[in-house]
């Protein structure tokens, strides 16, 4: 006897006749779940972009872009002891960004004099504008929220904000 060939009896097939009327109707039920199909991607899509809009854009609304003053100046203080000046917005939940940015510069004499009531040397404070630096960067700074103490939206008539304006009269 041969093992590779068997004499199973093969099952038998039956095939009826499908009348058009049948046909018409298995076609009307398979194309609800077509439908269903759709109408669940379109839901997951709508959904999605809902998720999306509210993650990049929920910090407009809850965020700290809602108490800052568009129409001034902020100051920004850093966890480096830097502090810089500019018109500050909120770009993502973690990310700011300065534009029109300051920074104060302090000047120490050559040769100090001593102040006879402190002791120490008297110090002088300038604005500087970000751009001149040696290495030459744009007038926009990227800030990670990591690395800001906290920021400050200053008055009108701060010594700032008018040293600001009379730099921008030059």
């Amino acid at each position: 006897m041969d093992i590779r060939t068997s004499h199973r009896p093969q099952p038998k097939t039956v095939s009826t006749p499908v009348s058009a009327a049948n046909q018409v109707n298995m076609s009307a039920v398979k194309q609800p779940r077509r439908d269903m199909k759709w109408i669940i991607a379109g839901i997951a899509i709508v959904l999605s972009l809902i998720i999306a809009t509210a993650f990049l854009w929920g910090n407009k609304f809850f965020g700290a872009e809602k108490y800052i003053n568009r129409d001034g100046y902020q100051a920004v203080f850093l966890s480096n002891s830097q502090v810089y000046f500019g018109h500050l917005e909120q770009a993502s939940p973690h990310h700011f960004v300065l534009k029109d940015v300051y920074y104060l510069q302090v000047q120490q004499p050559v040769q100090p004099q001593k102040d006879d009531a402190a002791g120490q040397t008297p110090q002088q404070a300038s604005l500087s504008k970000l751009g001149g630096e040696v290495h030459g960067p744009e007038d926009v700074m990227f800030i990670n929220d990591e690395h800001m103490l906290f920021w400050e939206n200053l008055k009108a008539d701060s010594k700032v904000v008018q040293a600001i304006k009379e730099n921008q009269k030059k």
